[in-house]
C-alpha cells in the first residue's frame, strides 16, 4: 500500500504552508469514520424525567448510565448530533489524571494530605474506565499500552525523574526512566533527550467508546435527544423547568455537563471555564511495518514542551494521529503547526499525505483541576478536565451521579475543593491565543 495517494496534500506541503498543492483532508475527526454521527429528525421530547443532563459527552453518559442503574429516569440533551463535541475529537489516550502538576508542585499547592488523596484517586479514574468498559463490553480498542513522554532538553529528563519517584512514593504509580542512549527501544527518533513511561496508561478508540456508552444508555431506556439545546433552566417548585429547542421538560435535578462547550445558561459553571481549541491531524496509511518501525514501544506519546503535543498510531490501521493546541482561526494553515512538529520527531515522513484534520472544545479551570459538586442553585455539575478528559469525564460522570442519588460512594478527594472563578473570564478567554503564543516563544527559545 502506498503512504499517499497522488495529489494529496502531504505532510510537507501543510507543514510549509503549500495548502494549495494537493487534494485537501477531510475536515472532520479520523474516528468518525468507523463511528459515524447519527443525523436524524429532532425525536419528540418527554414532558419530565427524574434527571435532565445537557450534554451527551462522557460525563453525561456515564452520569445517565448510573443513574439509570440507580432506577432514575434520564433524558440527555445535546444542541447538535449526540456526540459532535469533544468526546469524540480527542486524541484517545488515556492517563491517570496525574499529568497536570509535577507531585512537588501539587503538594506545595495542595498540602501533602490532600495531593496524596488527589493523585491516588488519579489513578482510581483509570481503573475505573477499564472496568467499565470490561463490565459493558464495549468494544473501542481500549489497550493498556503505557504512555513515553519525550524530554526536549536533558534537564527536563531529570525533573521527570525526580517527579517519578515522587509519585511512585505517594501515590504507587510505577514508571521508569528510558535514556536517550536507549529511546530507540521506545521510539525511532533523535528529537527528544530520553523520556519517561508510565505502562500503565491507556488508549481507546473514542468515536466507538462514544457510540458504546449512547448504545448502554438506550438499553437500559435512557432518552438521548439530539438538536434540543437547552436554553432555560427554572425552579419549579421541588424541581426544576428546562426550556429547550423543541418545548419543556421538568424534572427533579438537572446535570450540566458540558465542560469546554459551557455557554451563558449556566453561568456559574461559565464563569469558571475558559475554552481552549485542540487539534488534531492523521496521516494516510503509511506502509506495513512503518508504524512498528518508527515506535517499536506501540504506546501513546508526549512531550515536556509548555505547549505539548501528543500522538499515536490509530488502533485499527497503520497511520499516525497527531494532536496539539489549534489556531482559532486560519482554515487548514491552523493545522500547519501539528505538521511541523510531526516532521521534527519523524522527519523522513514528509511526503506522507494527510487523510484528516479536526479540532475540539476543552474546558480549563483557574486552578487546573477538574470539579464537581452543585451551585448554590441545585444544579450538579462536572467539569473541567483540563485537556485530560477521557477517564476524568467518566470517572466524574459516574460520581456526580452518585452524589446526586446521595450514595455515599460517590464521595471523592476533590469535594471540598473551592471552585474558584477566572477574575475577569471573558477577559481570560480572549487572552488564550496570546498566552499560548508567548509560551510557545518560551519553548522556542530554550531550543
Amino acid at each position: 500500500m502506498t503512504e499517499t495517494a497522488p495529489h494529496t496534500l502531504t505532510l510537507a506541503d501543510l507543514a510549509a504552508g503549500r495548502l494549495g498543492t494537493g487534494a485537501p483532508p477531510v475536515h472532520e475527526p479520523y474516528w468518525w469514520a468507523a463511528a459515524p454521527r447519527q443525523k436524524t429528525d429532532r425525536p419528540a421530547l418527554p414532558s419530565k424525567a427524574d434527571v435532565v443532563i445537557i450534554g451527551s459527552g462522557f460525563t453525561g453518559l456515564s452520569a445517565a448510565l448510573t443513574l439509570l442503574d440507580k432506577g432514575r429516569s434520564v433524558v440527555v440533551l445535546d444542541k447538535g448530533v449526540p456526540g459532535f463535541g469533544a468526546s469524540t475529537r480527542n486524541g484517545g489516550q488515556i492517563g491517570s489524571g496525574n499529568q497536570k502538576f509535577r507531585v512537588k508542585t501539587l503538594i506545595a499547592l495542595r498540602g501533602e494530605a490532600k495531593a496524596v488523596a488527589l493523585l491516588r484517586e488519579g489513578t482510581h479514574m483509570l481503573d475505573y474506565i477499564e472496568e467499565l468498559i470490561a463490565r459493558e463490553k464495549i468494544d473501542c480498542h481500549f489497550r493498556r499500552c503505557g504512555r513515553f513522554r519525550g524530554a526536549m532538553r536533558p534537564a527536563h529528563y531529570e525533573a521527570m525523574a525526580r517527579d517519578m519517584e515522587d509519585l511512585k512514593r505517594v501515590a504507587g504509580v510505577e514508571s521508569f526512566m528510558v535514556p536517550r542512549s536507549e529511546q530507540y527501544t521506545e521510539i525511532r527518533t533523535d528529537r527528544f533527550f530520553g523520556g519517561s513511561v508510565l505502562p500503565q496508561d491507556a488508549s481507546l478508540h473514542p468515536g466507538l467508546y462514544h457510540a458504546g456508552l449512547m448504545a448502554r444508555v438506550a438499553m437500559r431506556g435512557g432518552a438521548i435527544v439530539g438538536l434540543a439545546g437547552a436554553k432555560a433552566i427554572n425552579r419549579e417548585g421541588a424541581g426544576f423547568r428546562v426550556a429547550t429547542e423543541v418545548g419543556m421538560i421538568d424534572c427533579s435535578q438537572v446535570l450540566v455537563a458540558t465542560n469546554g462547550y459551557t455557554d451563558s445558561l449556566f453561568g456559574h459553571l461559565r464563569r469558571r471555564i475558559v475554552s481552549i481549541r485542540s487539534g488534531l491531524i492523521a496521516t494516510e496509511q503509511l506502509q506495513p511495518g512503518k508504524i512498528e518501525q518508527l515506535m517499536p514501544g506501540g504506546r501513546v506519546y508526549g512531550n515536556t514542551n509548555r505547549v505539548f503535543y501528543y500522538f499515536r498510531a490509530a488502533p485499527d490501521q497503520d497511520r499516525l494521529v497527531w494532536g496539539g493546541r489549534a489556531a482559532r482561526f486560519g482554515g487548514l494553515k491552523a493545522y500547519s503547526h501539528l505538521a511541523e512538529d510531526l516532521l521534527t520527531v519523524f522527519p523522513d515522513l514528509g511526503h506522507v499525505g494527510v487523510s484528516h484534520v479536526w479540532d475540539g472544545t476543552i474546558g480549563y479551570t483557574y486552578d487546573e483541576l477538574p470539579h464537581l459538586g452543585r451551585s448554590r442553585e441545585g444544579i450538579h455539575f462536572a467539569a473541567g478536565y483540563c485537556g485530560t478528559g477521557v477517564s476524568r469525564a467518566t470517572y466524574f460522570g459516574h460520581k456526580i451521579a452518585l452524589q446526586m442519588t446521595d450514595d455515599p460512594d460517590g464521595k471523592t478527594a476533590f469535594d471540598d475543593l473551592a471552585f474558584p472563578a477566572f477574575p475577569v473570564r471573558d477577559v481570560a478567554q480572549l487572552a488564550v491565543p496570546f498566552v499560548e503564543r508567548w509560551y510557545r516563544f518560551r519553548d522556542a527559545m530554550e531550543k
